[in-house]
């Protein structure tokens, strides 16, 4: 189902379609991809919306930075110094977070609007991003199919070729809060992540992956979550052909449980400590799946290049139950 959302200042029209199936009712918007809301039921049956949204376009549009449950690209995270090395040119991007480029530069793919069309149990949406939009060379062909499967488990599918070598890292940055409200610090959180990328003061890997084991980054086994966190976790499983599952989210309040499996390497946890209004500091967490931070200008890292003739596909499930 779709309607109207609203209209952009340039005329542009916005919609927003509903899925729904297995007790899971999901919204989505043309206007960056974005999942605005997600209602779930908790233990006893009852619905509750657990992604952060705004209520209108305007929300969006004006309070864009948070990226509520946008479609990240071309870039998801960071890139340091807002440029990037490849087949011996440095292309140089919009430095939109400080000195850095972050989550696609200062018009990325959650401020574009998506052609959407419907597909059996869901979405499927595309856009094609020329050479040179935002300092990205080539010109990229994305599809981000969104599908409801038949335990209501949400499932992310991006594809995207290029004319030209480039570099490419998406993702979806929904804020999950499986209370439907209030602070998230007391939601437990278990990863399958031996290994964290520490970072600089300016979020930029410093150095190589370090152990999580003895530091406040070890949640190999489910702890409460708490704040302060901003990090990329390297996943133990790596790059992987099809989705493995690598993290839970517990809510012990509701008995919401949220799982995550993925085919990427990393998973950034963003405990969201300086929400603006209308929300609160903690009150979601991001559990971005992707590639590592700064992957352009560090070869150690697993590459985000793609090459014409070459298919670039990310597959991440988010999963829903209550316990």
């Amino acid at each position: 189902m779709s309607e109207h959302f609203g209209t952009l200042s340039d005329g542009t029209p916005v919609h927003r379609w509903t899925l729904e199936r297995a007790g899971v009712r999901v919204r989505v918007l043309s206007y960056g991809g974005t999942v605005q809301s997600v209602e779930v039921p908790d233990r006893d049956g009852h619905l509750a919306d657990v992604v952060l949204g705004f209520a209108d376009l305007d929300g969006y549009v004006t309070h864009p930075e948070p990226y509520l449950g946008a479609l990240i690209g071309r870039y998801a995270n960071r890139i340091g110094g807002a440029r990037f090395p490849l087949d011996e040119v440095t292309y140089v991007l919009a430095p939109n977070n400080g000195p850095n480029s972050l989550h696609g530069g200062e018009r990325g793919f959650d401020k574009r609007v998506w052609d959407v069309r419907p597909v059996e149990h869901g979405l499927r949406l595309s856009r094609v991003s020329p050479h040179g939009e935002e300092g990205f060379p080539g010109r990229l062909e994305v599809t981000a199919t969104y599908t409801l499967d038949a335990s209501g488990a949400l499932r992310f599918v991006y594809e995207a070729v290029t004319d030209e070598p480039t570099v490419v890292n998406l993702t979806n940055h929904s804020y999950f809060n499986l209370s439907g409200s209030g602070d998230t610090g007391g939601h437990e959180l278990r990863l399958a992540a031996s290994r964290y990328t520490p970072v600089d003061d300016g979020l930029i890997p410093a150095g190589g992956p370090a152990e999580v084991a003895d530091t406040r980054f070890d949640f190999r086994t489910a702890r409460k979550v708490g704040d302060g966190f901003d990090h990329n976790f390297v996943l133990d499983k790596g790059v992987t052909a099809e989705p493995v599952e690598v993290a839970e989210l517990y809510d012990p309040a509701s008995g919401r449980v949220l799982t995550v499996a993925t085919t990427e390497p990393g998973i950034q946890v963003y405990t969201a400590d300086h929400l603006g209004e209308p929300f609160g500091p903690g009150e979601g967490i991001a559990l971005e799946t992707q590639h590592f931070p700064d992957s352009p200008n560090r070869p150690d890292f697993p590459s985000t290049e793609l090459r014409p003739g070459g298919v670039y596909r990310s597959e991440t499930v988010y999963g829903f139950s209550a316990r």
